[in-house]
């Protein structure tokens, strides 16, 4: 299996002078759009800022914040308002982060995951169940 990355914009929707330009790993086992605490400044307030617990990959608890409302701009597809993740990332050895593209936004945006040719493509409807 592959990486699949994409740009992404985020914008604080109440405050739309606050953004971020960055590329997510699409991780279709992630719900939301995951990004480092350290970004949460960035982004200014929020209306909506809820403390969660949360499981990650390994099974541990760990805290994060749910924010919103945000614009979000996957690149090459529509534009939604959601909310995004906070979570305490590592950063790697050139000092950056990888925030990741969960299966909340891409379904809201209407993408699909082309494993095979490792790309994202518009999906043909949306699914109401």
């Amino acid at each position: 299996m592959g990486r699949i990355t994409t740009p992404v914009s985020v914008r604080n929707a109440v405050d739309q002078t606050r953004e971020l330009n960055f590329d997510a790993l699409v991780d279709t086992g992630a719900a939301y759009l995951s990004l480092p605490t350290k970004w949460m400044k960035d982004l200014g307030e929020f209306n909506l800022v809820l403390e969660e617990e949360l499981y990650n990959a390994t099974g541990q608890i760990v805290e994060g914040k749910v924010a919103g409302p945000v614009e979000i701009t996957i690149e090459g597809f529509r534009t939604i308002f959601s909310e995004v993740l906070f979570v305490d990332m590592e950063e790697d050895e050139n000092g950056e982060f990888e925030p990741l593209l969960g299966y909340i936004p891409m379904e809201q945006a209407n993408i699909a995951v082309d494993v095979a040719e490792h790309r994202l493509l518009p999906s043909k409807r949306m699914d109401l169940k």
